[in-house]
């Protein structure tokens, strides 16, 4: 098997190099300052690679302007454009940014057209030697793969490899993929197909970025983080990791990097076993990794743990809330909301970390209910996709809600929109 390295700046992933951690800064990218500032957070914090959204030309020169910065700095971590939709905005950035992440299948309707697009990045990247990341989220298939496949991990996994077969006759290798979703179980099986099927069809596997999108925050989101992420790495699948979470970037760095130093440690799957851990998130982490895939794939029902965080044992009430979070996380059993909320990054029209607490807080009588918060309008109500109820910001102080995949409540007022919320998820279960 022939196993591909992607070149991002002066860092490498692929088989046989350390797994790289990267995170995404949640400041306006036309915000110079206050992206430096972040970049520089995360740089110390021991971030590997860091990406910055990039809607269009103003927001191509911005990073032009952040990268200066911090490279007079001398702080070298190679910045990624996140691209959305805009294919002019790609090929611009492939000349400013060490990595570009789009979804190629968003650059035109037609994909005839959006294949053209894509061939041209191609030959941009390989002049400069600009990286790419292929990242096809569950909830971001396009009618023509959904219609053969449904919005399934063979579906996804059908998208990619038509956007690989190009990379290949294009004989441009220097790409990463991801196929992201808020659920594990999806999740999981995405890569692990991916992974086969790059095998069986081509003989080469490119790197792989692995993560649960939209996972949330607090507890709850670094347990959907580990399971999804530390099952993969457990199988040596993973060649570079971001935890996302709704909470400051810098958050993200230190459960990624506990997650990267677990990996490839050989561990049976355990329905028993005890933790001593340093700090809570290492405990839940930790916790995580043993028997979260296990717990997912089914091999087994449940588990018995008993941990201590910094020499204390954990309240057994403690123990029973950590059991049913992964549990939930593992989707076996679900006793509370289930959240779908994303990071929030420059195209976060609102302070999301503030109002995912809110909605916490008023949805918790809605157990097994999957409630999305999302960030704006571009990709929230695909990446929603498997929410019962969704909250997403549509600018100028107004939301939509949704039920399903169908926006029911336009316009509303963001001071009104957790309460309006409650009322629709009240009304329709």
């Amino acid at each position: 098997m022939k196993y591909l390295e992607c070149h991002i700046g002066d860092v490498t992933i692929g088989h046989g190099h350390p797994i790289a951690v990267q995170s995404m800064c949640d400041t306006d990218t036309m915000n110079i300052d206050a992206s430096v500032a972040q970049c520089r957070a995360l740089a110390a914090a021991g971030c590997d690679i860091i990406r910055l959204t990039t809607q269009g030309p103003r927001q191509v020169e911005a990073l032009a302007g952040i990268k200066a910065r911090l490279r007079a700095e001398g702080i070298t971590t190679p910045l990624v454009a996140d691209i959305h939709f805009n294919a002019d905005a790609a090929l611009a950035a492939a000349k400013v940014a060490e990595k570009v992440r789009i979804n190629p299948g968003n650059f035109s309707k037609d994909h005839a057209v959006a294949m053209a697009k894509f061939a041209e990045l191609l030959e941009i990247c390989r002049r400069e030697g600009t990286a790419i990341r292929i990242g096809l989220n569950h909830g971001s298939l396009g009618e023509r793969i959904t219609s053969q496949y449904g919005d399934t991990p063979l579906g996804m996994v059908r998208a990619v490899m038509e956007w690989l077969q190009v990379c290949v006759e294009k004989e441009f290798f220097n790409v990463t993929i991801s196929l992201k979703a808020s659920n594990t179980k999806v999740m999981s099986d995405a890569y692990r197909l991916l992974y086969k099927t790059m095998a069986d069809e081509l003989g080469m596997i490119f790197p792989l970025h692995l993560g649960v999108t939209e996972a949330g925050a607090g507890d709850t989101g670094r347990i959907k983080s580990a399971v999804g992420i530390g099952t993969l790495l457990r199988e040596g699948i993973g060649d570079t990791i971001r935890v996302s979470l709704t909470e400051p970037p810098v958050n993200e760095v230190p459960v990624a990097a506990m997650l990267r130093d677990l990996s490839g440690k050989e561990m049976p799957d355990a329905a028993s076993f005890s933790i001593d851990a340093a700090t809570h998130d290492e405990l839940i982490v930790k916790a995580a990794y043993i028997a979260g895939p296990g717990l997912l794939d089914g091999r087994i029902d449940d588990f018995e743990m008993r941990a201590t965080v910094a020499g204390k044992p954990l309240a057994e009430a403690e123990i029973d809330a950590f059991k049913d979070d992964l549990l939930q996380a593992c989707r076996r059993r679900f006793t509370k909301p289930e959240y779908i909320a994303c990071p929030g990054c420059g195209r976060t029209l609102y302070n999301i970390q503030k109002l995912l607490k809110e909605v916490m807080e008023a949805t918790r009588e809605f157990a097994g209910v999957k409630i999305a918060v999302m960030g704006c309008i571009v990709n929230g109500p695909g990446e929603m996709a498997d929410a019962d109820f969704g909250y997403v910001g549509e600018g100028g102080g107004k939301v939509t809600l949704y039920k399903g995949s169908e926006p029911v409540l336009r316009g509303i007022p963001q001071e009104q929109g957790v309460e309006k919320l409650v009322e629709l998820i009240r009304n329709n279960i």
